[in-house]
């Protein structure tokens, strides 16, 4: 059975999915693009998740552990952030986003990321 991954393996996959992202969108597969910019997003959940003891199996407990960063921090840009990278991984179901939501989107998408792993202590 293979570990589970760690903080610091988490935190460099959030960032090479943030890469993997921004190629798939340059080379015009949006549906990848965007699912990556959600796995982006869920390693860095995931990473502050874990360093905090906190739950992250389920979409609900990652959805639960951005509500309690954006008590913890007082930051509820945090929260319209992740809903903006929900949108992506709803998109790579759906192909839902039109070409403005997505350049308009992406930004948000890239922040919440780096603010995320930047509430990291050990990373």
């Amino acid at each position: 059975m293979k570990a589970p991954m760690t903080i610091q393996e988490r935190y460099h996959s959030a960032l090479d999915f943030l890469d993997d992202a921004d190629r798939e969108f340059a080379s015009g597969d949006i549906r990848q693009a965007s699912e990556k910019l959600w796995g982006a997003a869920s390693d860095a959940i995931i990473a502050v998740a874990l360093e905090r003891g906190w739950r992250y199996h389920s979409h609900r407990d990652i959805k639960n552990a951005v509500f309690r960063l954006v008590v913890e921090q007082d930051d509820r840009g945090l929260r319209s952030d992740f809903a903006t990278v929900e949108k992506f991984h709803v998109n790579f179901y759906h192909d839902l986003l039109e070409d403005h939501e997505l350049d308009r989107d992406r930004p948000a998408a890239h922040h919440f990321v780096h603010r995320t792993l930047s509430l990291l202590q050990t990373a």
